[in-house]
C-alpha cells in the first residue's frame, strides 16, 4: 500500500510495505467462530455480494464487521492477508508471528497473528483465514478516518472481484477451482478486453511496454500513486516528463527525496493503453522483498480509477468493462 497527501507547498508520501520474515502459525481457540460481515451489502445471488465504497483520497474504503467491531476496511491487492488494527482490535487473542520491516525505514516492530476459524459474508464461508494484527495509527492520522483493517488476497483470491469506480461498488462473485463463478449470473456490462496475468505469491504482475521497452509492473488497488524503479526509469527516462523532486516519508517518519511527474505511453496491449499516469520515481527493492518478486514498477489509482475492472485469481485473467459512454 502507498499512502500520499499533499501539505503547503510540498507532496508528502507515506510507503506502507510490509517484508516478513519467520512466520509461526497459531490457532487460539479451536471451538470459536469469527465471522466478517459487510454490512451494507447486496445480495444478488447465493454465492455473489455487492458492497458501495467510497473514496478516502485515493484508497478504496469499504464498511465491514469482524470479532464484533464495525468500521472501515481497505481494498488492497497489495496486501498478502487481512490485517487488523491494533488500536481497535487491543484485546483480541493472538500470538507474536514474525517482524516486519516498517515502510522505507530499517526499523522492526512485531506484528500478531490470529487464525480466524471461520469468515463469513452472509453464506460465504471462507475456513482458516490469517489475520496480522498491527498498528495501522499512521495511516488513521494521515487520513483522517478511523481504520479498522485491510482485506487482502487471502481474502479476495476466492473470488472473482468486478471493481467499479463508475459506479463506486465492488461486487464478490464466489468462484469454483477453475476460476469459474459459482452463481451463473451474467454481467450486464459488456467485457470489453481480457489480458492474463502472471501470479506471484500475493501480486500481479502484467506486462507492459513504455515504446518497445518491456517493463513488469505490480497491480496494486491500495497504491495510490503509481511507482517505478529508479533502474528501470533510465531505460524511458524521455517517456517520464516535467519531473519534480518530493519529500517521501517511511512509517518511521524517514524523509526521502524522490522525483514525480508524469509517465506516458504505457502499452499492456495492442488495444489497452494508458493515458499519461501521475507516477513516483524510488528504489523499489524494500517493496520487492514485499512483493516477493522483481517488480519495474506499480500501478495503482492512476491506472485503475479510469477504468472498471474485474480480477480472477484463478483464472490469471483481468477484465476490462466497458464504461457506460463507450456503449
Amino acid at each position: 500500500m502507498y499512502i500520499y497527501h499533499s501539505m503547503k507547498k510540498r507532496l508528502f508520501l507515506i510507503l506502507f510495505i510490509f517484508l516478513y520474515s519467520t512466520i509461526l502459525f497459531a490457532t487460539n481457540n479451536p471451538n470459536a467462530t469469527q465471522e466478517l460481515h459487510f454490512p451494507k451489502a447486496e445480495y444478488i445471488g447465493e454465492n455473489t455480494v455487492r458492497i458501495p465504497f467510497k473514496l478516502v483520497d485515493h484508497l478504496i474504503v469499504i464498511e465491514a464487521e469482524v470479532l464484533n467491531r464495525k468500521g472501515n476496511f481497505i481494498i488492497d491487492t497489495g496486501s498478502q492477508n487481512l490485517v487488523l488494527n491494533t488500536r481497535h482490535f487491543k484485546n483480541t487473542n493472538s500470538l507474536p508471528s514474525y517482524a516486519r520491516h516498517s515502510g522505507i525505514s530499517s526499523d522492526i516492530d512485531e506484528v500478531r497473528i490470529k487464525w480466524l476459524k471461520k469468515l463469513l459474508v452472509r453464506n460465504f464461508s471462507i475456513t482458516n483465514i490469517k489475520s496480522d494484527i498491527i498498528d495501522l495509527s499512521n495511516i488513521e492520522s494521515n487520513k483522517k478516518m478511523s481504520l479498522y483493517g485491510i482485506i487482502g488476497y487471502n481474502v479476495l483470491k476466492d473470488y472473482e472481484i468486478f471493481i467499479d469506480f463508475h459506479l463506486k461498488q465492488i461486487t464478490l462473485s464466489r468462484i469454483e477451482k477453475n476460476g469459474h463463478k459459482i452463481d451463473n449470473l451474467p454481467y450486464l456490462e459488456e467485457i470489453s478486453d481480457t489480458i492474463n496475468f502472471r501470479l506471484k505469491k500475493h501480486t500481479i504482475i502484467l506486462t507492459s511496454f513504455v515504446n518497445k521497452q518491456k517493463l513488469n509492473f505490480g497491480l496494486d488497488t491500495g497504491a495510490e500513486v503509481n511507482l517505478l524503479d529508479k533502474s528501470a526509469s533510465k531505460k524511458i527516462i524521455e517517456n517520464f516528463k516535467t519531473p519534480k523532486k518530493l519529500i517521501m516519508i517511511g512509517a518511521s517518519n524517514k524523509e526521502v527525496e524522490v522525483l514525480a511527474g508524469k509517465l506516458y505511453k504505457v502499452k499492456l496491449t495492442d488495444k489497452v493503453y494508458c493515458g499519461p499516469m501521475r507516477t513516483i520515481i524510488t528504489n523499489l527493492s524494500r517493496m520487492n522483498i514485499a512483493y516477493g518478486t522483481e517488480l519495474d514498477g506499480v500501478l495503482g489509482y492512476e491506472f485503475i480509477a479510469m477504468r472498471r475492472i474485474i480480477i480472477n485469481y484463478k483464472k490469471k485473467q483481468l477484465y476490462f468493462v466497458k464504461l457506460p459512454f463507450n456503449n
